[in-house]
């Protein structure tokens, strides 16, 4: 794969922007969606309803179906800029809409209870679901999306998908939420990083660290975009030093992203 090389000038002058990103209000990017600056502090809470009170952070990134309006305006009554989770990349049992899925769409199991792979080749199937969901994002006040597991084509997932597939997929994603005023994040897919860093507004990634990646990510810390990461097995001794030169939006959490969050 043709891979982009980050310039050094580019590196610096990020460094320079992560110093003085811990606070205040990000920019807005053209067309005035919301843009998370590299450094950014987050809280990540996947299990149930947010929990306002666990974290003192500008950004939250919480369960789309699981949280209502309500909940968004909460967290956006203290300042907070809301991230809505949804599943891009695998079909779950336990969502309203999991019958709205064909089940010739469907693929493998991908290691969690209820899920299986989806078959990302099928834009026609699938642009209209993922617009559903966008719509139910934007329609209860988030200001942004985190679709996950937009890296299919590296697992095995029942289908012949290539690079190619995913980066059309990943890119249909983005214009859904553009399309509605939503910045959206590109969940892991670290081969792509370079390709799709136009893309997307701002990054996440789980475990870069321990498989010794995290570097890969700086074409979004270059581009002033932030790289929301976490940890799960590394202690925070482990990566936060070099989360911390990188520019990324580092902590530890516990799998199944409940409240509870280890900052660096």
């Amino acid at each position: 794969m043709n891979r982009r090389r980050v310039p050094r000038l580019c590196l610096l002058f990020a460094a320079l922007l992560v110093a003085g990103c811990s606070g205040g209000a990000p920019p807005e990017p053209d067309g005035g969606r919301w843009q998370p600056r590299p450094g950014t502090a987050w809280q990540w809470q996947l299990d149930g309803r947010a929990d306002p009170s666990a974290a003192d952070v500008p950004v939250y990134d919480v369960d789309g179906f699981e949280n209502g309006a309500d909940d968004v305006a909460r967290l956006h009554r203290d300042g907070r800029r809301v991230i809505c989770y949804i599943n891009a990349g695998a079909w779950e049992r336990f969502r309203p809409d999991q019958a709205d899925f064909p089940v010739s769409v469907r693929g493998r199991p991908n290691g969690w209870d209820g899920e299986r792979w989806l078959d990302i080749r099928r834009l026609d199937v699938l642009r209209p679901l993922m617009e559903k969901r966008f719509d139910m994002c934007r329609e209860k006040g988030f200001d942004a999306v985190e679709p996950d597991l937009l890296d299919a084509h590296l697992n095995d997932t029942g289908f012949p998908l290539t690079a190619a597939h995913q980066l059309a997929y990943n890119r249909m994603i983005a214009r859904i939420a553009h399309d509605r005023g939503l910045s959206v994040g590109l969940k892991n897919d670290l081969p792509q990083v370079a390709e799709l860093v136009g893309d997307f507004d701002f990054a996440v990634n789980e475990e870069c660290a321990q498989y010794g990646e995290c570097a890969k990510l700086t074409p979004f810390i270059a581009a002033g975009k932030a790289v929301f990461h976490v940890e799960y097995a590394l202690p925070n001794r482990d990566f936060c030093a070099e989360s911390r030169r990188l520019g990324l939006s580092s902590m530890r959490k516990r799998l199944e992203l409940d409240a509870w969050r280890r900052p660096c």
